[in-house]
């Protein structure tokens, strides 16, 4: 994936003039060409930190620069001790010395420097868009050069961080077939990453249709450089303001969240954290107080107690809630013809699109305190092309969420999406005897009674099922799951005993896919049921791999085109 200093592939066959690249889409920049990332890519990647230091600078001349505002406006005026001493800092020295023009060409000097060296990180930073792979290289001194082979494509995720959605800009981010194999387009105009993200996923899709750029073509010239940074300006305000741009999503989003239901379940799985908080401010206040009992100072030390101790854990859990909340708004799930589109986000906004076959495991969970009210969540894995410590963190969990809360028509709606080829016997199995069973004629093998011990509570509906398309495995009873694994797409099945399986003779088995929230074990089965349940899934999961068509799933869906007109 990633391929220090290596040299550029020749185009296999170069489009002729006039003509869009076989493996084109709908913008001119996949055609098999190097191009430039957007030219303020270096101050976002590197110049904040001069930014910060700026500030920092300023922040220790506050007092200089109060007294020359000062001299400028009343010259007359006398500061006393308030005076700054011109020797105290780096610049007062300098002024006192008579150095200021040589501080000032330094300063140029260091400034010209660093616009070249932005001049050159952007220079040779490029990427390139082929039928085969999605190549990105940069550096001079030091040369990377990342490739993602659209074959191997998981997802293309569009991130507008907030900074760059003022000015128009976002990330694109490639999602590839392992760890850290992801290859990152960062920046690129929002339009312009739109337009990519579409060409990527089409020709990862095996698709070779080319459109028209109807709005070039309509314009005839492009607008100069100072009304494209307007335009980008205004569009990147525009769309803070009103949020997820609709109009992009085909069709539109087929689960809409209400922001009251959305932080009512946040804060109903954040309530055990807040009673925790709670609890803890309680007993140092009792502590506190069994201490100073006869202190005629008590009072206030309980008070500093509660301070000390409340407000700061009462802080942690609301930023934790509020942060989030903030990442769950705005959320939207919609079909396009490259898969399953995903945004969510308030402030930085993140659009994935996840295409067909890219999806492992299917999680759907519901947590006891959300029970009265009927909402269920979404969970699923799929390959992150992150590292494990990515994957794991916070922001990393959020894209593994496909539903954060929504009803059980929310639910049907959204698997319906994500699982499209499930067959309808077995979406009945998902409600019926997953979610809401055991129900009479239960067709999972469960815990039998001599082995309660180890799901004391759920011992009734720990177990496991397969059908000719996904393992379904149900667990829990105060925490009700349900995960459903395609077979097509199941990397491994495994069962084995331990000392103390071998004398209840059970046996425990475990599924095994890509790393992520959905687990794939399940414990104390019986013996017999284990290793039927093991041939079960090795024959269905070799039938299904056959008949998988997600790899390049635009060439299936032409190929077929044909033979139903026919």
């Amino acid at each position: 994936m990633t391929d220090p200093a290596l040299p550029p592939r020749p185009l296999a066959e170069p489009p002729a003039p006039g003509a869009l690249p076989s493996g084109g889409g709908a913008s001119s920049l996949a055609d098999g060409e190097w191009h430039r990332m957007h030219p303020l890519t270096p101050l976002f990647k590197g110049g904040l930190a001069l930014i910060i230091v700026a500030g920092i600078v300023i922040g220790n001349l506050r007092d200089q620069l109060v007294y020359w505002f000062v001299a400028v406006l009343a010259p007359g005026v006398d500061l006393g001790e308030d005076q700054p001493d011109p020797g105290s800092d780096p610049f007062g020295w300098i002024i006192r010395n008579g150095l200021l023009v040589w501080a000032l060409l330094a300063l140029l000097i260091v400034l010209a420097v660093l616009v070249g060296a932005f001049w050159v990180q952007w220079r040779f930073h490029q990427f390139r868009i082929t039928g085969d792979d999605v190549e990105v290289r940069r550096g001079l001194v030091f040369r990377s050069h990342r490739r993602a082979p659209l074959d191997r494509v998981q997802g293309v995720n569009l991130t507008r961080p907030f900074p760059a959605r003022l000015i128009g800009m976002a990330k694109l981010e490639v999602v590839g077939a392992g760890a850290d194999a992801n290859v990152a387009l960062e920046y690129l105009a929002t339009e312009r990453a739109e337009r990519v993200r579409g060409d990527i996923l089409r020709l990862a899709s095996g698709a070779r249709a080319a459109r028209q750029a109807a709005r070039d073509a309509a314009a005839g010239i492009a607008p100069a450089p100072r009304e494209r940074l307007i335009q980008a300006l205004n569009g990147g305000v525009t769309g803070m303001i009103e949020g997820v741009d609709h109009a992009d999503l085909v069709p539109e989003s087929v689960v809409k969240i209400p922001a009251g239901r959305l932080v009512g379940a946040h804060a109903l799985s954040a309530l055990p954290w807040i009673g925790f908080a709670f609890l803890a401010v309680g007993v140092a206040l009792a502590v506190a107080a069994a201490n100073v009992a006869d202190d005629p100072g008590g009072l206030l030390l309980l008070a500093g107690t509660a301070l000390g101790t409340g407000l700061p854990a009462v802080l942690t859990v609301f930023a934790v809630l509020w942060s989030q909340i903030a990442r769950s708004l705005r959320y939207s799930i919609a079909p396009t013809p490259d898969g399953v589109r995903v945004t969510f986000g308030l402030f930085t906004t993140v659009t994935e699109t996840l295409p067909p076959g890219r999806i492992f495991a299917v999680e759907v969970s519901q947590a006891l305190l959300w029970r009265p009210f009927g909402w269920w969540s979404i969970r699923i894995n799929r390959m992150s092309g992150k590292s494990m410590m990515q994957d794991q963190s916070s922001a990393g969990q959020q894209f593994n969420t496909v539903l954060p809360v929504g009803t059980r028509e929310d639910v049907e709606r959204v698997l319906g999406l994500i699982l499209p080829d499930m067959p309808h016997a077995d979406r009945a199995l998902v409600w019926e005897h997953g979610l809401l069973g055991p129900a009479a004629g239960d067709p999972f093998r469960t815990i039998p009674a001599r082995g309660w011990w180890r799901r004391p509570v759920s011992w009734r509906r720990h177990g496991a099922f397969v059908t000719a398309y996904a393992l379904l495995l149900r667990r829990g009873r105060i925490w009700r799951r349900l995960a459903v694994f395609p077979l097509a797409r199941l990397q491994g099945f495994s069962i084995a005993q331990g000392p103390v399986d071998r004398l209840q003779r059970l046996a425990w088995a475990q599924a095994h896919t890509v790393m992520g929230p959905v687990s794939g074990r399940v414990t104390g089965l019986e013996r017999d049921d284990a290793v039927e349940l093991l041939q079960s899934v090795s024959r269905g999961a070799v039938a299904a791999a056959a008949e998988d068509r997600s790899h390049r799933w635009m060439q299936h869906v032409a190929a077929a085109a044909p033979e139903r007109e026919a």
